[in-house]
């Protein structure tokens, strides 16, 4: 039921990987996987031995002489066939050998149509490359406000007078219509041709972080949405590739504002990422539902 993997985690930046992969183990997928600089590797490593971390990246001050984008993306590229779908983006940073090799991965991805999801620095791809997603359409991206400026900026789009959700569906077009997540008070989620809005009710504070959950849960739907394609169980086939891509949007969206309604009545002001990831279940749970298992 879905093996991912968090593709980010640099020396300075070692929760937002963790945070990703423990959603999506929360949320039930079989495997977390995090794709990480060996800095960060030794830390997260003693966050939760539910994770499988591998020390496959390498930021410019430690990489080798004989070490390349090309050569380090190999070892990422050659576990592709084990994964169904990946994070790229959450502690990536800026170093531009960790952009370089992301960005070699994101064409193999590409070639063997694994669904990916953008976001943090990983955006930083989508605007400065954008034949890395243009036209793709299992690619998800989830900017924030600021990202979002960004984006759009890269795609000469003036977001100046646009009524809410016009924007985000302006910028999917742009992308040959990739589904984006525009993240904010309402999450707006567009391909280009719906637009739909995620106006469940969340915390009344953003903590840094929140946005991890939504990777992760995102990239379980995702896996979950294959497995559903592969028919792993019997069932009618009545969705498609491109409504499922929807769902597993929207469902990303509302368990993370679930996640962070139910941490903010427990935690208040002082509630953190980490936080949001032991509500993960619960907001399953609450907005899903789930029947008691035949033992």
């Amino acid at each position: 039921m879905g093996r991912v993997a968090v593709i980010g985690g640099s020396e300075d930046y070692t929760g937002a990987p963790y945070f990703s992969a423990m959603a999506s183990a929360k949320l039930g997928a079989d495997m977390s996987h995090v794709i990480c600089e060996p800095q960060a590797a030794q830390v997260i490593k003693t966050y939760s031995p539910n994770l499988m971390v591998h020390p496959l990246m390498r930021q410019s001050s430690h990489a080798g002489t004989l070490e390349s984008a090309s050569s380090i993306a190999k070892n990422v590229i050659d576990m592709l066939p084990r994964l169904h779908v990946l994070v790229v983006g959450p502690g990536l940073g800026r170093d531009k050998l960790m952009h370089d090799t992301c960005a070699k991965v994101l064409e193999a991805a590409r070639k063997q149509n694994v669904p990916f999801v953008l976001d943090a620095d990983g955006l930083n791809l989508a605007q400065t490359r954008p034949e890395l997603v243009q036209g793709y359409k299992e690619c998800i991206l989830t900017p924030n406000v600021v990202e979002f400026g960004r984006l759009c900026k890269s795609k000469g789009i003036d977001t100046q007078g646009l009524k809410e959700g016009s924007a985000v569906e302006k910028l999917s077009k742009a992308f040959g219509g990739v589904t984006i997540i525009q993240k904010g008070p309402n999450d707006y989620i567009s391909n280009g041709d719906n637009t739909y809005v995620c106006d469940i009710q969340g915390g009344l504070k953003r903590s840094g972080g929140q946005g991890d959950t939504l990777t992760g849960t995102l990239a379980t739907f995702l896996a979950w949405r294959k497995a559903y394609l592969d028919k792993l169980w019997e069932h009618e086939g009545d969705l498609d590739s491109v409504e499922l891509l929807a769902l597993a949007a929207f469902g990303g969206s509302a368990i993370t504002r679930e996640c962070s309604r139910l941490a903010f009545a427990k935690k208040g002001r002082s509630m953190q990422a980490s936080d949001l990831t032991e509500e993960v279940y619960v907001a399953f749970k609450n907005l899903l539902g789930e029947s008691a298992p035949k033992l």
